[in-house]
């Protein structure tokens, strides 16, 4: 019944050869155009190399190549529980029980037990009526504005939200207006100029991941009641940790009952493997299944992915010690950080952005940095705007006062190298 792993190259015309590129002028030139833009980006120092891990996600790594005893610093790993062996136990249960995967999109044939639990499940932990899966947070982003909105309502976004949540506002045929960053003035005035609309959603990242900040969203609240707006909010950076119970910035902010709809993630705090999610009124979540495109046109996920994220809820809804952990850990950081000299953006938030200003210096930092036993990555243009390069930390639950002091004394140390530190 199965053929070997041979056979099917075989079948695929031969085994392994030389890799065949397309011939002829306008692959050629193609092939030129692509190497100097690469180029380009070499030159200006905003080059992305991919390190390869060897080992498990966790506070200590090892990379390929023998590179062991590394402290991570640029997971969004928040709870630690990518490791969690209980998490590990219930992905392999369900791999197990349920198959690798579905083979299908969820209306077809594609719907076990074990997601329709996990959607309850998430609607329980965000106290909604119901919840929908997707493949990731960035598609629940793609798939909502457009079957929401029509070309008689708008939407308000913040200029520095989530790409994903841009690139999902591009797909609408709704009024689109933008507005300054957390400016709470300039919301007013685009939610008064949007008021000739039918239907108007604000739509905001309950935290910002590339500068650590919270969004306000009590005011954006205030200003949606007083102009018969609805909200929306982001919080792949905020769900599992930020709030009493970890549910997030509306819970930390006391809005649970003013935000409308909220969209996050699987693949950080909640076991860290993929997937997202939207949550909210029961009929929005009935009309995504009928309208949405990346939940029609994509395969299941996978049930280990959904046996992961379940467990991962369950730890949180037992105790709300591991989310609470954070909060004096991210605080170590930060203070120990601006007492060296450095400046970090955003505020009690364990992302914690050391900002630099110059990409080269970014890289070469995060590169020197590396060499000491701490990773970290620098990001710049067109990551974040220009001269606005940092190196992006991240503090995690399993996190160890020693790994955090660790980090801090390398920086110390890199930035008087460097000329970053005085």
């Amino acid at each position: 019944m199965w053929r070997s792993a041979a056979a099917v190259r075989a079948l695929r015309g031969g085994g392994a050869g030389a890799p065949r590129a397309a011939s002829g002028a306008a692959a050629a030139q193609l092939r030129q155009r692509l190497e100097n833009e690469l180029e380009d980006i070499r030159g200006a120092g905003t080059w992305k190399s991919e390190r390869v891990i060897a080992s498990r996600q966790g506070p200590h790594l090892r990379l390929a190549g023998g590179g062991g005893g590394i402290i991570n610093f640029c997971a969004n790993n928040y709870l630690g529980l990518s490791s969690h062996p209980e998490v590990i136990r219930a992905a392999v249960e369900a791999l197990e029980k349920f198959g690798a995967g579905l083979s299908s999109v969820r209306f077809i044939c594609g719907t076990q037990s074990i997601h329709k639990d996990l959607e309850e499940k998430i609607a329980r932990f965000h106290q909604r009526e119901d919840a929908i899966l997707y493949a990731s947070c960035f598609d629940a982003n793609a798939g909502i504005f457009e079957a929401l909105l029509t070309p008689e309502d708008a939407v308000l976004s913040d200029e520095l939200n989530h790409a994903s949540i841009i690139d999902g506002i591009r797909l609408c045929k709704a009024n689109k207006y933008r507005y300054k960053h957390m400016d709470m003035q300039d919301l007013e005035a685009k939610l008064q100029e949007a008021q000739k609309h039918r239907l108007r959603l604000v739509a905001t990242d309950g935290a910002f991941s590339m500068d650590g900040d919270i969004a306000p969203l009590r005011e954006i609240c205030q200003l949606a009641q007083k102009y018969d707006a609805l909200v929306f909010i982001d919080e792949c950076h905020a769900t599992g940790f930020l709030g009493p119970n970890g549910r997030g910035t509306d819970e930390l902010l006391g809005v649970m009952d003013k935000v409308t709809i909220i969209n996050s993630t699987l693949g950080k705090a909640l076991g860290g493997a993929a997937g997202g999610y939207t949550t909210g009124p029961k009929p929005l979540i009935d009309l995504l299944r009928q309208r949405s495109r990346p939940y029609l046109f994509s395969n299941s996920l996978p049930p280990a992915v959904v046996g992961c994220a379940s467990k991962a809820l369950d730890l949180l809804m037992e105790s709300n010690a591991i989310a609470q952990s954070m909060a004096a850990k991210t605080q170590r950081f930060r203070s120990k950080m601006t007492a060296a000299g450095f400046t970090i953006s955003g505020k009690d938030h364990p992302i914690c952005p050391v900002m630099l200003g110059d990409a080269r210096l970014a890289s070469v930092m995060a590169e020197d940095m590396l060499n000491r036993g701490i990773y970290v990555i620098g990001f710049s243009y067109p990551v974040v705007p220009k001269g606005k390069a940092r190196i992006r930390v991240q503090i995690s639950a399993v996190h160890s006062d020693e790994d955090i002091d660790r980090c801090v004394d390398a920086f110390t140390e890199v930035g008087r190298k460097h000329g970053a530190l005085r």
